[in-house]
C-alpha cells in the first residue's frame, strides 16, 4: 500500500455513521470463534502485521474494545445483528478472563470488567455483570497493603494505577458496592501524597530514562485527572490540592502562544516535540483540564481546555501532518482521539465551532479509509511515530478500526438533536455520556 493510495478522496462522501458501519465490515471480517465465544484477529490483513504485542481480550487492541464498539454500532444502526457479535464476544472475556494476569485499564482484566458492565446492561444479561464484579472482587483482592496504602503497580499514571482506580470508581457506581469505591480512594490517597504526580515513570519505551511526561496515558495529566475525579467523588481537598499541583506542572511546561496551548511530549528533552492526540498530547491533556472545571467549576479551567484545542487547530491540522500528528488515525495517538475532544467540547460547551472541526477531522479521516478488497473500511497507519516504514491496518479500540468507527459513532449522535443517544465513554473521559449540549436539545 502506497502512499499515494491512502490519501484522502475528495469524491468520498460517506456519512460519520455509514463509514462506522463499513470499519464494522472490517472488524466483523476478523472474527475467529472458538467453544468459548468469540475473539478477532488485530490485524487480518493479508499481510498479518499488527501494530501492537497481541492481546485478544484486551481493551486496547482485543476483544473488549471490540465489544464496546459492536454495542454502539447497534444503538447507532437498530441492527440486533451487531448485539449476536458484542454477546459473542462478552461470552468468552466472561469465560477466560482468570487466564489473564495483567490488572490494568487498557490492557488488562479492568478494561474486561468494564466492557462486561456495558455488556450485561445493554443486553440485559446478569451473567455478564456477574462476571464483572468478580473481577472487580480480584482486583481488589489483588492490592498490596503498603504502609502508606493499597497499590497495584508502582506506576501512577493511567496505564498503571490510575486506570485501575477509575475503573473501580466506575464499577462502584455501576454495581452499587461501596467497597470497591473504599479500595480506590485509598490507593489514590497515595497517589495524592507523591510529589508532582504522576512525575515519576523512566521506563517509557524510547524516552530517556530521566524524561518527565506531561501527557495523559501515561503522564502527569492522567494523574491529575485521576486526582481531581476523586476529589469529585470524595470532597476531600487533598485531592483538589494534588489534582492543581499537576496541572500547575503543566501549565508551566507547556508553550502558549496568544489564545493558543501546546504541550511538549517530555521535558526537558523534547520541548518541541508537541503531539496533538490523546496518550501523550493536547487531546488527552484537554480531559484533565475539562475534569477540574467540572469538579470544581473554576472558569480558568475550561479556558485552559479550550487553549489546547485552538493549539490543534491552529497547527493545520487535520490537513497538515506535523512531528506530532502524523500518519496515524487511532484513537490512541491520531484523528480519532482528537474528534473525541471536539466532541467532548461540542457536548459541554455548545460551540458550534467545536462540532464544526469535528466534522472537518472525520472528513479527512474517512476520506483516508480503504476498501480495496470489499471486506470494510480499515486504516493503514504508521502507530508508532519513529517507524513510519511500519504500517499496519489494526482492528482494536485504541488502535484501530473498532475505536475509529466509535468516535464517528460519538460525532454522528453529536448532530443528532432530535434523536438523544447515550454513547459509551471511558473512565478517563469527562464529557457528557449523551454528546449535545442542552441548548441543542432544545432547539432540536
Amino acid at each position: 500500500m502506497s502512499l499515494d493510495e491512502m490519501r484522502a478522496s475528495s469524491a468520498r462522501a460517506d456519512t460519520p455513521l455509514t463509514a462506522a458501519i463499513l470499519a464494522g465490515r472490517w472488524v466483523r471480517s476478523a472474527a475467529v470463534d472458538d467453544e468459548h465465544g468469540r475473539w478477532w484477529q488485530a490485524n487480518p490483513d493479508t499481510r498479518g502485521a499488527s501494530a501492537v504485542t497481541a492481546e485478544p481480550w484486551s481493551l486496547y487492541s482485543g476483544a473488549a474494545g471490540v465489544v464496546l464498539f459492536f454495542l454502539e454500532l447497534a444503538a447507532a444502526t437498530g441492527h440486533e445483528a451487531y448485539l449476536e457479535d458484542a454477546r459473542a464476544g462478552a461470552r468468552r472475556l466472561a469465560a477466560t478472563w482468570r487466564e489473564q494476569d495483567d490488572l490494568t485499564l487498557y490492557h488488562g482484566l479492568t478494561g474486561v470488567m468494564i466492557a462486561l458492565m456495558e455488556a450485561g446492561w445493554t443486553l440485559g444479561e446478569p451473567a455478564f455483570e456477574s462476571e464483572a464484579a468478580a473481577i472487580a472482587d480480584h482486583i481488589v483482592r489483588k492490592g498490596t497493603e503498603r504502609g502508606d496504602g493499597v497499590q497495584w503497580s508502582r506506576d501512577p499514571a493511567q496505564r498503571g494505577e490510575g486506570g485501575i482506580i477509575l475503573g473501580l470508581l466506575r464499577a462502584a457506581t455501576h454495581l452499587g458496592v461501596p467497597a470497591y469505591e473504599e479500595a480506590a480512594v485509598e490507593a489514590g490517597l497515595r497517589v495524592a501524597r507523591l510529589p508532582v504526580p504522576g512525575h515519576r515513570f523512566g521506563d517509557c519505551a524510547d524516552l530517556p530514562v530521566d524524561a518527565v511526561t506531561p501527557g495523559f496515558l501515561a503522564g502527569t495529566s492522567g494523574t491529575a485527572y485521576l486526582l481531581a475525579r476523586l476529589y469529585g467523588v470524595t470532597g476531600e481537598r487533598r485531592f483538589l490540592h494534588a489534582a492543581r499541583s499537576g496541572a500547575a506542572f503543566v501549565r508551566e511546561v507547556s508553550v502558549v502562544s496568544g489564545r493558543c496551548a501546546v504541550v511538549p511530549h517530555h521535558v526537558p528533552h523534547a520541548r518541541g516535540l508537541h503531539y496533538l492526540g490523546f496518550c501523550s498530547g493536547s487531546a488527552g491533556v484537554a480531559r484533565m483540564f475539562y475534569e477540574l472545571y467540572r469538579v470544581d467549576g473554576d472558569p480558568a479551567d475550561l479556558e485552559w481546555a479550550e487553549r489546547l484545542a485552538r493549539g490543534i487547530i491552529s497547527s493545520g491540522a487535520p490537513r497538515r501532518r506535523t512531528e506530532g500528528y502524523w500518519n496515524v488515525a487511532c484513537q490512541c495517538c491520531g484523528t480519532a482521539g482528537v474528534i473525541e475532544l471536539f466532541v467532548g467540547l461540542w457536548a459541554a460547551t455548545g460551540h458550534r465551532d467545536h462540532l464544526d472541526y469535528a466534522y472537518a477531522l472525520a472528513a479527512d479521516l474517512i476520506g483516508r479509509a480503504t476498501d480495496h478488497n470489499g471486506q470494510g473500511y480499515r486504516w493503514y497507519q504508521a502507530y508508532r511515530r519513529l517507524r513510519p516504514g511500519e504500517v499496519t491496518a489494526d482492528t482494536g479500540y485504541m488502535v484501530g478500526a473498532a475505536g475509529i468507527g466509535s468516535a464517528l459513532l460519538h460525532l454522528d449522535a453529536a448532530g443528532l438533536p432530535d434523536r438523544p443517544r447515550r454513547i459509551v465513554l471511558l473512565p478517563d473521559n469527562p464529557f457528557p455520556s449523551i454528546p449535545l449540549p442542552a441548548s441543542a436539545v432544545n432547539d432540536g
